[in-house]
C-alpha cells in the first residue's frame, strides 16, 4: 500500500478527453456482437418453427447477455458524455431493432473518432 501511494504520485498526469471516455468505447465493442446476437436469435427462432433445430436457448442466453451489457454501458456513456435525452433514446431504441446495433456501433465510431457534440460544448463552457 505504502509503496504504491509513492509511486502513482511519481507518474505523470494524463487528461483523456470526455469523448474518448472507456463507456462510450465499451458502448461500441458491445454494440456489433449485440446485433449479431439478436439477427442470430432470429434465425434460430424461424430454424425452430420450420426444422427440428432448437438454438433459442442458447442463443437466447447470449442475446440476453449482450442485451444486459448493452443497457449497462448505454447507461453510464449517457451519464459520462451528458447526451441529451433525444441521443440517448436513438440509441437504446437501436439496440431494439434488428440491425440496430450496426448502426450504433457506426455512430459511436465517427463520435469517438472526431468528438462528440455534447463534449464540444461542455468543453466550450468550461472555458467561458
Amino acid at each position: 500500500m505504502l509503496v504504491s501511494r509513492f509511486t502513482s504520485d511519481l507518474r505523470p498526469r494524463i487528461e483523456v478527453p470526455i469523448v474518448n471516455s472507456s463507456a462510450v468505447h465499451r458502448l461500441r465493442l458491445v454494440s456489433g456482437p449485440e446485433g449479431v446476437s439478436f439477427l442470430l436469435l432470429l434465425l434460430c427462432s424461424v430454424l425452430k418453427r420450420t426444422t427440428s433445430f432448437n438454438g433459442v436457448p442458447v442463443m437466447g442466453m447470449i442475446h440476453g447477455i449482450l442485451f444486459i451489457l448493452y443497457v449497462v454501458f448505454w447507461i453510464m456513456a449517457w451519464q459520462s458524455q451528458k447526451w441529451d435525452v433525444k441521443r440517448g433514446a436513438v440509441l437504446f431504441v437501436l439496440s431494439v431493432l434488428p440491425g440496430g446495433g450496426f448502426v450504433a456501433e457506426r455512430m459511436l465510431a465517427k463520435e469517438e473518432r472526431d468528438g462528440a457534440p455534447a463534449a464540444k460544448a461542455v468543453a466550450a463552457d468550461a472555458a467561458a
